[in-house]
């Protein structure tokens, strides 16, 4: 996972597959600050020819994604059943599998209703200073602007 500067003071979230899925994808991009409270931004998810993309996930400083993958990162040491946290078009569930890895599940719902397509995508962090650099990552993305 990495943040990609695509412009003056601008960056992208592109998260990759690892052991699970080498090819597996999900990369956060154009950012907007609609007001102090509420970002909204793309997320595009790919993983052996499916590919998958919602223009516009909004959240709110209340959503706490960002505090979500900061737990994560906390339980480095792992912990049981799944843990998720969802938004209008985006799903993100979480589980600590043997080895140390989190396997992360990021779902794209094109309605919020269940009525329309979804895809789900899962990479693979190792649950130590790889989710570390994730969920500060993310916090950058968030952050932004």
């Amino acid at each position: 996972m990495s943040l990609i500067e695509v412009g003056s003071g601008r960056v992208e979230l592109d998260v990759r597959g690892a052991a699970g899925s080498p090819d597996a994808r999900v990369r956060l991009f154009d950012w907007a600050r609609e007001d102090e409270y509420h970002v909204v931004f793309g997320v595009e998810a790919a993983d052996a020819g499916v590919q998958a993309r919602v223009e516009t996930v909004g959240v709110t400083v209340w959503d706490r994604l960002d505090d979500f993958f900061d737990g994560l990162a906390q339980d480095f040491r792992g912990w049981d059943g799944e843990r998720v946290w969802t938004n209008n078009h985006l799903v993100v569930a979480a589980t600590f599998n043997r080895g140390g890895h989190v396997r992360v599940s990021w779902t794209l719902r094109a309605d919020v209703f269940n009525n329309g397509w979804e895809c789900t995508v899962s990479t693979v962090v190792e649950g130590g200073e790889e989710m570390t650099a994730l969920a500060a990552d993310l916090r950058a993305f968030l952050g932004q602007g």
